[in-house]
């Protein structure tokens, strides 16, 4: 009694391999004479490729006009000459000069830590990559010919020359804000 289960589970198992033999044929006419049915009534259709178009080179015509990305396509667009000379006082003195150490670097990367009062004259402490500048009114500052024009507790205040999107040169103003806090 003990191996009837084991004998149950196994006549089980013929039973059904033996009705799924018998529910296939040993041949497969109908299928197999479909499948050719189906291959001789499709037909591949091919298009035929075009011809090609023969090239034919054409001259180049806008050599002379003005490139779309310069900045002299404003100046046409606006009816200003580029090379104006009505604001070009502005940067002719700032060209003559020695650059200062501070004009190598870019205002928005400098910071004012500090104030110090020299004998009345007031004293601004600006870092600028790791080192630490004494900055008086009269220098310059930053990349666009920044000269300083007032110091106070809080800030330093310059005057910019720089190019606007037609070429002018402009001044602007610009500040350095003081860092409160900053130990770097």
């Amino acid at each position: 009694m003990k191996f009837l289960p084991k004998m149950t589970g196994r006549l089980t198992a013929l039973a059904t391999v033996m009705a799924l033999t018998g529910c296939t044929s040993s041949t497969n006419d109908d299928l197999t004479q479909w499948m050719a049915g189906q291959r001789n009534t499709l037909k591949p259709r091919i298009e035929p490729v075009q011809e090609p178009v023969p090239f034919e080179p054409q001259a180049y015509t806008t050599a002379g006009a003005v490139e779309p990305f310069s900045t002299d396509k404003f100046t046409v667009a606006l009816g200003v000459q580029a090379t104006s000379t009505r604001n070009a006082a502005l940067v002719a003195a700032e060209l003559n000069r020695r650059k200062e150490p501070l004009e190598l670097v870019p205002l928005d990367t400098m910071s004012m830590v500090g104030l110090l009062d020299q004998s009345g004259r007031k004293v601004a402490l600006v870092r600028a990559g790791g080192l630490l500048y004494q900055v008086t009114v009269g220098n310059y500052m930053g990349q666009n010919y920044g000269r300083v024009t007032s110091i106070t507790e809080t800030e330093i205040t310059l005057r910019e020359i720089a190019q606007d999107g037609v070429g002018e040169w402009i001044e602007r103003p610009a500040a350095l804000q003081l860092q409160e806090g900053t130990t770097k």
